[in-house]
């Protein structure tokens, strides 16, 4: 049986289809030089078989419910960009290692059920600052993620080519496929939690509270199970859900399909798509294309935005107020969160919206170093975390999940974290094409510090 917030039958706009975005303004799209093989592509694209089911993502839509209603917590992670060079399988497992061990420190500390969703398997595009770059007195256009172009710096890398669509679809399906293989043949089997471990583990100061978590789920396990007299069959597979930025609308567009025996459109892509702050424009072509689709969707919010641009685009994507269908992801920084958010989450509480709200502590405590190098810093990540956590118990409102850029590499492109990394470690192990990940001990790190608030702050 399900735990309430039965999702409501509500028809699609008569006034959308997957394409009418095209009578919006679009931005941070690539323009591709030539017309016939865009189209070619595309038309590829729409031959292509799905990557996720329409049941799959009213699954999740049902599960983000419950987590607005604080019967649930969402974690959310992985790549701020993905590259076709990292669909192997080392590092596919790793990144799924890494967020199942986060979900079992949150699990044991919070007493509440993860949803576990993967920014993976389609997080291949990225908007950028600028439409171009400028290196040595040579000017190309901006590396938008490789679902568009290459970040080598020579013309003929920077030509947006719309073959890397086809690309990434084929990449999205080979990492989709593979971690489905390993869910299913009991990978994230809470029998063995210990067979998630990374090397981090060995020299980790957080070994042995890590450590002791394991030891205590293991032991509830047997418990358990030997209180029922039978072994715990749902405990040998988790569901993992995917997520993207939805910033490439031609392909989006293309993989947006109606199924049968299901009213509507889904965008069979990813189950999780998401507006960034630079294209989340009430009369854009991302908000148009959003309004129609029947998943679950996410908009990025930053101390820019007022609370009435955001009822606005509230009841522009969600105008039946319909438990699960939409999820607010703040990024303000943890400079201007105390003053930007508080008049939000009051706006969106008084006028009744019905949303989940989830912390990006990643995005707004971006920096530049001497040289251009691009970190953030661990203490200015946990400390926008926790006044999330405070903002939100102050103002009657409920953090429902955490939205991070992470993954199971022993990166150092963050600053700080248990083992102290300085600006002298970057260089040893610095991967990221495009923005800093926490590596995955300082993952874990974050996870503990969300189970201390969570309780503290009464969520």
């Amino acid at each position: 049986m399900h735990e309430s917030s039965a999702l409501t039958a509500v028809q699609c706009p008569e006034d959308w289809s997957p394409d009418s975005w095209r009578n919006y303004p679009g931005l941070q799209m690539p323009v591709y030089s030539d017309a016939a093989a865009l189209q070619r592509c595309l038309q590829e694209l729409r031959a292509l078989p799905p990557l996720v089911t329409s049941w799959e993502i009213l699954s999740l839509r049902h599960e983000l419910a419950l987590a607005a209603e604080g019967k649930r917590f969402l974690l959310q992670g992985g790549d701020c960009a993905e590259s076709f060079a990292d669909c192997t399988s080392p590092v596919i497992a790793n990144r799924l290692k890494v967020l199942l061990q986060m979900s079992l420190v949150l699990v044991h500390g919070l007493r509440l059920p993860v949803v576990r969703v993967g920014r993976f398997a389609g997080q291949y595009a990225k908007p950028r600052s600028a439409d171009t770059e400028t290196r040595d007195g040579v000017t190309l256009p901006s590396y938008r993620g490789d679902f568009v172009n290459q970040p080598a710096f020579n013309a003929a890398a920077r030509e947006p080519d719309p073959q890397r669509m086809i690309e990434g679809h084929s990449r999205s399906a080979m990492t989709m496929n593979f971690v489905r293989a390993l869910i299913d043949g009991g990978f994230a089997d809470l029998h063995h939690p210990e067979y998630w471990d990374l090397d981090w583990v060995r020299h980790s100061p957080l070994e042995d509270e890590y450590r002791r978590m394991v030891d205590a789920i293991g032991d509830a396990v047997r418990f358990m199970e030997t209180i029922g007299g039978a072994p715990m069959g749902s405990l040998r597979r988790v569901d993992f859900y995917t997520s993207h930025e939805a910033l490439l609308l031609p392909y989006e567009a293309c993989l947006t399909r109606e199924v049968p025996r299901q009213w509507g459109h889904f965008n069979l892509a990813t189950h999780f798509p998401w507006i960034g702050m630079r294209t989340a424009a009430l009369d854009g072509a991302h908000t148009e294309y959003f309004r129609g689709i029947r998943n679950p969707i996410a908009v990025k919010i930053g101390p820019s935005t007022t609370p009435d641009q955001l009822s606005k685009l509230i009841e522009r994507l969600n105008p039946k107020n319909e438990s699960g269908r939409l999820t607010l992801i703040h990024r303000m920084g943890h400079q201007k969160i105390e003053e930007a958010l508080p008049p939000l989450l009051n706006a969106v509480r008084n006028r009744g919206h019905q949303v989940l709200w989830v912390c990006d502590p990643m995005h707004g405590n971006t920096e530049s170093l001497e040289g251009g190098v691009k970190t953030r810093r661990f203490d200015r990540i946990c400390g926008e975390l926790e006044k999330a956590f405070d903002l939100h118990s102050a103002n009657g409102t409920r953090l429902g999940g955490a939205h991070l850029e992470l993954t199971g590499e022993d990166v150092t492109e963050c600053l700080g974290g248990a083992r102290d990394l300085t600006e002298a470690d970057l260089g040893r192990a610095y991967r990221s094409t495009v923005d800093p990940r926490l590596n995955y001990e300082q993952s874990i790190e974050l996870a503990m510090l969300i189970v201390r608030k969570h309780g503290a702050s009464g969520n």
